[in-house]
């Protein structure tokens, strides 16, 4: 079976699944953290155990009722964000690790649902860049910039970012489709849509 990951991989390089409303189902790449993803007629779920409801790819496996059910009525369930893809740069990085922007609140979602984070950002100043190991095991960028600071200033750490991240090597982020100053910055550095995407957690047992 074709890897969550490949398929990412794949769909940045513009092949994409078939769009004839097909799923399959993988294992979760992070233990307790699940997904439902979603391309252009194709869906991937990244989810332990059975489905409670019938899936397809034409937009069912985006169905509320559905990730309710997986989730339960107690778990946590994510917004449902566009998936984008871009490629690091390499070169000299232009940001550096700042430990001062750790408890950022952004800083502090990512370590809940990433590995191996990295919280970067200027020499000074507060605006934050997050790197990890998350949507199907792939690095994953996550950035805020003061509101002040808002009109191009976004795009400039993404695009900084991205040179973090060796030359070539795919990276996604997620963002909800209502936070429009964050798909701007993303579409200006480059990034790519290539779907959507939705984490849950379930409740833990009693």
């Amino acid at each position: 079976m074709t890897s969550l990951a490949a398929l990412v991989r794949d769909a940045a390089d513009g092949r994409f699944p078939p769009a004839d409303g097909g799923w399959v189902q993988v294992p979760p790449w992070r233990a307790g953290l699940e997904a439902v993803l979603a391309f252009t007629g194709f869906a991937v779920l990244a989810v332990d155990g059975p489905l409670p409801r019938p899936v397809d790819g034409f937009g069912g496996a985006h169905d509320p009722r559905l990730v309710t059910a997986l989730a339960g009525p107690d778990g946590w369930i994510d917004s449902l964000d566009a998936l984008l893809v871009a490629r690091g740069t390499g070169g000299p990085p232009a940001l550096q690790t700042r430990p001062d922007l750790a408890g950022h609140p952004r800083a502090a979602f990512a370590r809940a649902v990433r590995d191996d984070v990295r919280v970067l950002g200027r020499a000074d100043g507060d605006d934050l860049a997050v790197l990890g190991r998350g949507i199907a095991g792939l690095t994953e960028l996550s950035t805020e910039v003061p509101p002040a600071r808002r009109g191009g200033a976004g795009r400039a750490l993404v695009r900084d970012a991205l040179t973090c991240v060796p030359a070539g090597e795919v990276v996604v982020a997620a963002v909800a489709p209502g936070n429009a100053a964050s798909l701007r910055a993303l579409l200006a550095a480059g990034f790519t849509p290539i779907g959507s995407s939705q984490l849950f957690r379930r409740a833990p047992a009693p």
